[in-house]
């Protein structure tokens, strides 16, 4: 069952002009809440929606459809994976556009007005009110969903490993990327390190060891944040678009993901 669950709203949303109307999505999707797994699967860049009070953020309609505004193939892939794991995944289906939800709001890539070549025009000059909505409505509540499964299973004592995945473009700038797939990671490498064994035991993959990106506090905040401040194993997957495109292949690469991932050693007490 998947439901978009409007439970949990930040304190105070509701006495402030509203971004997204009554009408549109909320700020995430949760499928398989029940999963008996330990995966807890997350996909921060699912969607290419633009809310309705934006416009276009004067943006082509084929630039949106482009990797600049999501991860292309990410969310069928995750909601693939999490059938394949029985794991609860959580899919956020705005634009990363209106603003990146692995991004701190600090960060200067949190809302962009340029993203490889194209400039993004409704995203300039915003007021401190405007850029604040997008927080609310949107990066909160989708974190706070993620941050209240993670403490419902600490304090059930279940085993958790938290999964971050994404999608990257075989061409940035330009460059052609050789990598298949890749593994990201920070300060606790267990979980990569076990998998970048796995993959290249395989054979037949090119597998990036934090590349085609790496993670850093000043510009990732799902793995610094739930990952790492709670000290649970984690990764962040990130596989190329034209592998992962289309369903056939978001099931082949689940899964391919899946049967390593089951192979992972157990990473010992949740405490």
């Amino acid at each position: 069952m998947t439901i978009a669950d409007d439970s949990l709203r930040v304190p105070g949303a509701a006495r402030l002009p509203s971004l997204l109307g009554a009408d549109e999505p909320s700020a995430f999707t949760v499928a398989h809440a029940d999963g008996r797994s330990p995966f807890v699967l997350i996909c921060d860049h699912a969607g290419q929606r633009l809310p309705r009070a934006l416009g276009d953020l004067g943006v082509s309609a084929t630039e949106l459809q482009r990797h600049i505004a999501w991860d292309i193939g990410a969310a069928g892939l995750a909601r693939e994976l999490a059938r394949r794991l029985d794991a609860f995944v959580i899919t956020q289906p705005w634009s990363r556009l209106v603003i990146d939800c692995n991004r701190p709001p600090s960060a200067p890539g949190s809302i962009v007005t340029r993203s490889e070549h194209t400039d993004i025009p409704g995203n300039r000059n915003l007021s401190a009110h405007d850029a604040q909505a997008r927080v609310r409505e949107i990066f909160e509540p989708y974190h706070a969903r993620v941050a209240a499964e993670l403490d419902r299973r600490a304090l059930a004592k279940r085993p958790t490993i938290l999964v971050s995945v994404h999608s990257f473009t075989p061409v940035y700038a330009g460059v052609a990327r050789p990598w298949h797939l890749g593994v990201l990671y920070h300060r606790d490498a267990r979980v990569a390190q076990a998998l970048l064994a796995l993959m290249r035991e395989d054979g037949r993959w090119v597998v990036g060891d934090n590349e085609p990106y790496t993670v850093s506090d000043a510009t990732d905040y799902a793995i610094p944040v739930h990952g790492e401040r709670r000290g649970l194993p984690h990764v962040e997957l990130e596989v190329r678009q034209d592998l992962i495109s289309y369903s056939a292949g978001q099931a082949e690469w689940a899964e391919r993901l899946a049967g390593w991932l089951v192979r992972l050693p157990d990473f010992g007490d949740p405490g």
